[in-house]
């Protein structure tokens, strides 16, 4: 055990060994209360090995149905539609970097427990560039029968289009890495408060509506058996533990309590659902006729990518050749980057917020958003047609598990990099149905819109401006897409990329509101304490003042930070921590009225907790 988890509260472990009812006193019961929502394990924590395992897995598994969609989707564009192995190919190489961009990021970025993954900000724009007409598909790559996926021509066809798509998607990602490591989006946290953070996140979950209800409509029985475990296991079952032997020098050999119902609820939900489908599989209760309903929840649906793929794989820089440029797709995917940015900054408050944390300093974003750059420089230059960008269903499954603990994602990272290159471990996670990746969606997608619109608990919401701006950003961002998408042909400037970069914003849901909150936000006068940018920061901190200094956090890894600080050029450095910044903060603090911030907000950040999770 971490000796920081002291920090956590004992009441709330994972294993709890050693909790008397001598040590709460009489403020137990209130203190038990107070520590309900605290995290099991916070960012600095390390859990046993084994509970890291199984969480590192259900994070791979949340993660898994968005990462694995994007391939399959870009395999209409590229023409891969009757090439299973290739895309079976094209998900190795996005596990293998995103699992490395999740280590890059957790070690060196903004170090809080995120996990990175495909971003759909660039499927957009990439389908949108697919389909152009020097890019549409041959009509005989539609035939199966027409296909050889091993010849020649074939394999030029969609090569082609992948390189193309690599070589924009690498140019964009520069766009990324000079205002994160610029420091640029640090000066642009000026003037992102919640109105801003909180219309952006919560459209994030929103937005996903129409792809959740495919997939949970794909078998309505076993979708809502998904939920209903989850839901079991994560709310009413969270605080029932179950008995487990263990092992220390004082007690011997003993039994000890286990909450295995707070801590991998998402893994318990999936697998009972993925074994009630196998089963129902093997009994031939599911249709196997792929035209009627309920075929989907098979487990042999995609049985033949099993046989197909490889036992080991190594994705590598440029293995589907040189990459090329289309300024038409840098112009998109630059459109795409700056949607990603906005989600991403609006991730890691929330994931700060769920994880005990304190609010991430500019530094630390700066960090985050350079590396993330990074990695869709990476992801480009691997092939994988797609960018990276943090997780936001990762960062929903904290508020879930309760477990910060950042070791968790780095070896999830570590697990992801494994899968990349192991085709046939990987190959058996395509299995799980369609209707139990559904359920599990609705509770993922849920929790994101809650945990956005818990960011306006520091603004005034008594208050008419802000009742406007969040509902004005909210409602547009609903509207305008609907309406861009029924009419596609209003979009017409005669200039291609013009109309490209255009469509692609205006069918956002997040840019929408998020640009709409940050320019009322800065245009329409208010104080900053309506605005909520006092107590944003304030109360934050005093909230995680108990749990974990911002140094413990946010630091560069091994000493790095230390060795910097003796530097006075590194205040220069706008993605370096220098002692100055923890000394102004300090400063701040001592000036700050006792206070003032439980005042201005008396229920703190517990509301995300106290809303569902």
């Amino acid at each position: 055990m971490a000796s920081g988890k002291e920090s956590c509260g004992l009441d709330n472990l994972a294993f709890d060994m050693d909790v008397s009812d001598q040590q709460r006193g009489k403020d137990g019961k209130e203190k038990e209360e107070k520590d309900t929502n605290k995290p099991t394990y916070c960012v600095t924590d390390v859990p046993p090995w084994y509970i890291c395992t199984f969480l590192a897995i259900q994070h791979y598994l949340t993660a898994f149905g968005g990462i694995v969609s994007i391939p399959l989707i870009l395999s209409e564009g590229l023409c891969l539609q009757h090439d299973s192995l290739t895309q079976s190919c094209l998900i190795n190489t996005i596990f293998f970097t995103s699992g490395l961009i999740t280590v890059l990021q957790v070690t060196f970025g903004v170090r809080l427990p995120i996990l990175q993954g495909g971003t759909f900000a660039l499927v957009t724009p990439a389908m949108a560039m697919l389909s152009m007409p020097e890019w549409k598909c041959p009509a005989w790559t539609q035939n199966a029968s027409l296909v050889n996926t091993s010849s020649p021509l074939f394999i030029e066809v969609w090569q082609t289009r992948m390189r193309t798509l690599q070589g924009s998607i690498m140019v964009a990602s520069v766009l990324q890495i000079l205002v994160g490591f610029s420091g640029l989006i640090g000066f642009l946290m000026r003037f992102i408060g919640p109105l801003t953070i909180a219309p952006t996140v919560s459209l994030i979950g929103l937005s996903l509506y129409d792809s959740a209800g495919d997939k949970v409509g794909s078998h309505w029985g076993i979708s809502a058996m998904t939920t209903v475990l989850i839901i079991l296991f994560s709310q009413y079952l969270r605080r029932i533990p179950i008995l487990v032997p263990a092992y220390s020098k004082a007690k011997k050999l003993h039994t000890s309590k286990f909450y295995i119902f707070q801590i991998m609820p998402i893994l318990l939900g999936i697998s009972i659902s993925w074994l009630v489908c196998y089963l129902l599989t093997i009994y031939d209760v599911l249709p196997l006729d792929p035209a009627q309903y309920g075929h989907l929840a098979r487990t042999d649906v995609k049985g033949d990518v099993l046989n197909k793929a490889s036992w080991f794989t190594f994705p590598y820089p440029g293995q589907w050749g040189m990459p090329t440029v289309s300024l038409a797709g840098v112009f998109g995917m630059m459109a795409g980057i700056i949607c990603s940015m906005a989600e991403s900054v609006g991730d890691y408050h929330a994931c700060a917020r769920l994880s005990g944390a304190p609010p991430p300093p500019k530094h630390a974003i700066s960090r985050g958003i350079g590396v993330e750059g990074l990695g869709s420089l990476l992801a480009g230059a691997f092939g994988t047609g797609n960018g990276t960008t943090s997780f936001s269903e990762n960062v929903a499954a904290l508020g879930i598990t309760k477990v910060g603990s950042r070791m968790v994602i780095l070896l999830s990272g570590v697990f992801m990099i494994l899968i990349g290159m192991l085709g046939k471990i990987g190959a058996i996670f395509t299995t799980i149905p369609t209707p139990v990746v559904g359920g599990m969606f609705l509770i993922m997608f849920g929790v994101i819109t809650a945990a956005g619109i818990s960011n306006l608990q520091s603004t005034d919401m008594n208050s008419s401006r802000n009742i406007f701006v969040f509902g004005f950003s909210m409602f547009s961002a609903l509207v305008i897409p609907n309406w861009i998408m029924k009419n596609p042909d209003f979009l017409e400037t005669d200039v291609k990329e013009v109309d490209q970069v255009l469509r692609i914003l205006l069918t956002t849901h997040m840019f929408i509101g998020g640009f709409l909150g940050f320019f009322l936000d800065n245009t329409i006068p208010g104080t900053k304490s309506e605005r909520g940018l006092l107590a944003w920061n304030k109360v934050h901190l005093e909230d995680s003042s108990d749990t974990l200094a911002t140094k413990e956090v946010y630091d560069l890894p091994f000493g790095i930070t230390s060795c910097l600080s003796s530097q006075s050029w590194v205040r220069y450095v706008p993605f370096c921590p220098w002692n100055g910044h923890r000394s102004e903060n300090r400063l701040e603090d001592k000036k700050m009225p006792q206070g003032r911030g439980s005042e201005q907000l008396p229920h703190s950040t517990r509301v995300i907790d106290e809303l569902a999770f």
